[in-house]
């Protein structure tokens, strides 16, 4: 039998102090009041694009009920250092509109919208809905927490969004896809605003809208792609080091090791965690790849395999080195509401802007691995530290 149904928020069966489940409602009765059949507010340049019915899927707009939080509300480097209580507190301020449109569309209604996600400031807007925005409870190893949703009866755009000449430039029609994400990074672009641009579908030769859940861990791959490709033409680091940083019970080790690019993650959820709450041990999953890059998706880790890697890759990059890397990712009861996985890439390149501890050998620095997990159990289970590999320390 299925433990919420028996605990019913009160016993504490899974293990976690607070009930994920009833601190959504608390958090989405905060916002109900605020919410109406017709909205106006500022979009914080976010659209939002469903994978369900695909190619058919909804589009829309995220309008903001609480202009104190616009700057950082919808871009997840900026929500970084929050509460988890405030994360979910923001995230449902935000109300999302939607119609059904194909993939190919390209009406009055999309061409809006991607100017929307391009502009320099936020935009404001006046939304219609067919019936009051109303909540979900489902939740996303990927996507950040969803706010209220409804169906549009229409939308009118107050601001005209501003979009700079450098940017219209990248929305050619003869520049592929791959390279405009990575000159749109090249000027600065947030990471969580490169994705939604891509979703809004004005990218590519072929341009089409791309749901939320896939652009993000689209452009966590091909970022990191572009600088493995340039790390390999770096020197190896001669050190072993240890990054480490922790944020909403996410404890990351980052383990830098001589040698050519090779990468893996291990992730481990505790007892009582979300992914983890009928078992009464911690269970663990393993993805890597060696020098040649991977064939398969990472699907034991999703999303987080490819937001890890482009993290570790971008640190690399910027080090001008090239190493084996291998990435624990321990994850505490204290997680009690999964916030997306902009949580892995942005934990570890806070890890790297940390100086790092150095060691003379791997055996030195595992014996210095202060994870809950002992080091000896995530050795059996890698591929990168085989056993001929570990005879060498």
């Amino acid at each position: 039998m299925n433990l919420c149904h028996i605990c019913k928020g009160t016993r504490k069966l899974c293990g976690r102090d607070k009930c994920p489940i009833l601190t959504r409602i608390y958090y989405q009765k905060l916002t109900t009041p605020k919410i109406k059949e017709t909205l106006f507010g500022p979009s914080p340049k976010s659209v939002f694009v469903g994978h369900e019915n695909y190619p058919d899927v909804f589009v829309g707009p995220m309008v903001s009920l609480d202009e104190s939080n616009l700057e950082r509300v919808d871009t997840p480097e900026k929500m970084f250092g929050l509460a988890q209580e405030k994360v979910v507190e923001d995230r449902y301020s935000l109300v999302r509109g939607k119609i059904q449109k194909n993939i190919f569309t390209k009406d009055r209604y999309v061409r809006e919208l991607q100017e929307l996600t391009l502009s320099t400031k936020p935009v404001d807007l006046e939304i219609n809905f067919r019936k009051k925005p109303s909540f979900s409870l489902s939740f996303s190893p990927i996507l950040q927490p969803m706010g209220a949703s409804g169906e549009v009866n229409k939308i009118k755009v107050v601001d005209n969004p501003k979009i700079g000449k450098k940017v219209y430039k990248l929305i050619d029609d003869d520049i592929k896809a791959n390279n405009t994400v990575i000159e749109f990074y090249n000027l600065n672009f947030n990471v969580s605003q490169i994705s939604k641009i891509l979703s809004s579908g004005v990218l590519g030769i072929k341009k089409k809208l791309v749901p939320t859940k896939w652009s993000i861990t689209a452009i966590d791959d091909l970022l990191s792609k572009h600088f493995i490709t340039g790390i390999k033409e770096f020197s190896s680091t001669n050190e072993y080091l240890l990054f480490e940083n922790s944020y909403l019970d996410n404890h990351f080790y980052v383990i830098l090791l001589p040698g050519n690019w090779e990468f893996e993650l291990f992730e481990t959820w505790f007892p009582g965690t979300v992914w983890n709450s009928d078992s009464s041990s911690p269970e663990t999953t393993v993805e890597s790849e060696f020098y040649q890059g991977r064939k398969h998706y990472a699907s034991l880790q999703s999303g987080g395999y490819y937001a890890a890697r482009f993290a570790v890759s971008e640190g690399l990059y910027n080090m001008r080195k090239q190493a084996r890397a291998i990435i624990i990712r321990e994850i505490g009861e204290g997680y009690e509401i999964p916030v997306g996985v902009w949580e892995v890439r942005e934990n570890i390149r806070t890890a790297f802007r940390k100086q790092p501890k150095k060691f003379n050998s791997l055996k030195e620095l595992l014996l210095n691995l202060k994870t809950r997990v002992k080091p000896e159990e995530y050795i059996k289970k890698s591929k990168l530290l085989e056993q001929k590999r570990i005879l060498d320390f």
